[in-house]
């Protein structure tokens, strides 16, 4: 393998010839050999755009040469583009300020920005990582400006819309659904009645309500931190250049992004991913509460609760011929799952670093960028290959009814709670209905029974069936 000779303040070590990163790239892949998980590509996007709207600022201000700014307009913006990825091998598991992710990228930048202008692979000359890319920026800000850029994108873009998607399915089954009886259950036991579309808005509500808690963070990842550069202070930065950046990047990405308040606790903490952690955390348990109940509602299909029909999308079995499984709900419940236990190591990420600085940010962009994308891409799976093609079982989810014990509950309030529960308990002991115990006991009439153990009418008043209330 063909190499050059580099060198910065800790001596010189051969790099790849061909490669667009550098020294310090190299030594961050030589200290990180941990994991092999790589920052995702929402956020080497962000990082590029910062770095390009860094350059064009710089230039109207007149701190950097046209000829070297627009080299890096460019080169960043192939970065943006993903030409690049393959220059970007550091770990995620490195040090905690993303310095290296930070380098890695000016290194790209600017290596790429001096093969435009003729020269080579590697050099610092005419355009500088430092001097130039870097220009009015550090990684203490950087970084975490990289973080709420690529999180708030792609929330905005790609979570709510695909929830929208599963809220707008659930709720269609809510109406189509709505004139189907069945008994409810609460801890896993026969409940009075109620009807199917009432169930499933119930599910397009929890999802109106995930998609509110997801936009109720976004005010806050819309805070950025660039302009604090070292500790909070600005060192180094024209308050004319913070400004210039942070409106060129909302206009570039249709962003409300402003300034953090205090760019002190825009550098020293990670609040706002730990919120936004938490919203995600609460998304994923509502899927994960959805999903487990389509997976019991379609048990069987012979021996199982059998109410509802999932589409058949594979074979279930290498040895039960025939078999099918609920695979779409299994993999919104692992999605699930991951995406609680990645909430975990955020929030203990969040709470690391001392004075000025957090020291978990690579591991907390990683864990929440990654749970931003696998929410959006399961919960369009969930809507798509799922929830669009249930089917409802009329037969058996209203054959059920009349055999329930807790038809008692209606009677109640006529006969007292000990009478109806006598009639409950000779209906299971005797395997009657409720139905059968009360008239034989001669109770209430029969014209009495058949209007209070009227299912239809017991489902009533019904809550909204859209589900777009939240």
């Amino acid at each position: 393998m063909k190499t050059r000779i580099e060198k910065d303040s800790l001596g010189t070590k051969e790099v790849p010839a061909d490669a667009l990163f550098g020294i310090q790239t190299l030594r961050a892949v030589e200290n990180f050999p941990v994991s092999g998980w790589r920052f995702p590509r929402s956020f080497i996007r962000a990082l590029a755009l910062i770095k390009k709207c860094a350059a064009e600022v710089n230039m109207e201000l007149g701190g950097l040469d046209k000829k070297v700014g627009g080299a890096i307009l460019q080169s960043a913006q192939e970065v943006a583009d993903g030409k690049w990825d393959d220059q970007f091998p550091v770990d995620i598991f490195q040090t905690g300020s993303g310095t290296s992710t930070n380098m890695n990228a000016n290194e790209v930048i600017a290596s790429r920005a001096n093969e435009l202008l003729g020269g080579q692979r590697g050099a610092k000359s005419p355009v500088h990582p430092n001097d130039h890319v870097n220009k009015g920026q550090s990684s203490n800000d950087v970084i975490p400006t990289a973080i709420h850029v690529a999180a708030l994108e792609s929330l905005v873009k790609e979570l709510v819309p695909a929830l929208d998607v599963l809220r707008a399915a659930l709720a269609e089954k809510a109406i189509a659904f709505d004139g189907i009886l069945k008994i409810g259950r609460t801890h896993l036991q026969d409940a009075v009645p109620m009807r199917l579309g009432q169930e499933f808005g119930g599910y397009a509500s929890q999802i109106a309500h995930a998609i509110q808690r997801v936009k109720n963070v976004q005010p806050h990842l819309a805070e950025l931190a660039l302009g604090g550069t070292a500790v909070g202070t600005g060192l180094n930065a024209d308050p004319a250049f913070i400004e210039g950046v942070i409106k060129k990047l909302g206009a570039l990405l249709g962003l409300p992004f402003v300034g953090a308040p205090s760019r002190f606790e825009a550098l020293a903490a990670r609040d706002a991913c730990v919120e936004a952690s938490g919203a995600l955390k609460t998304v994923a348990v509502s899927l994960m509460k959805i999903a487990n109940d389509l997976r019991w509602l379609s048990s069987g299909p012979r021996c199982g609760i059998g109410e509802i029909e999932l589409p058949s999308l594979q074979p279930g079995s290498s040895i039960m011929p025939g078999k099918v499984n609920p695979v779409i709900p299994e993999a919104v419940a692992m999605v699930a799952a991951q995406v609680i236990g990645a909430d975990v190591a955020i929030t203990v990420g969040g709470q690391s670093g001392n004075f000025e600085l957090n020291v978990m940010k690579p591991m907390i962009a990683h864990n929440l960028l990654s749970s931003i994308t696998i929410l959006a891409n399961v919960s369009r799976l969930f809507a798509d290959r799922c929830v669009k093609g249930i089917k409802a079982n009329k037969a058996i989810a209203e054959g059920f009814i009349e055999n329930s014990l807790a038809m008692c509950t209606a009677l109640a309030p006529k006969v007292g709670y000990d009478k109806a529960a006598e009639i409950a308990k000779e209906a299971y002991a005797t395997g009657k209905t409720v139905r059968q115990v009360a008239l034989d006991k001669k109770v209430l009439s029969a014209k009495e029974l058949e209007t209070l153990l009227d299912a239809r009418a017991m489902t009533e008043p019904g809550m909204t069936l859209d589900g777009a209330g939240g």
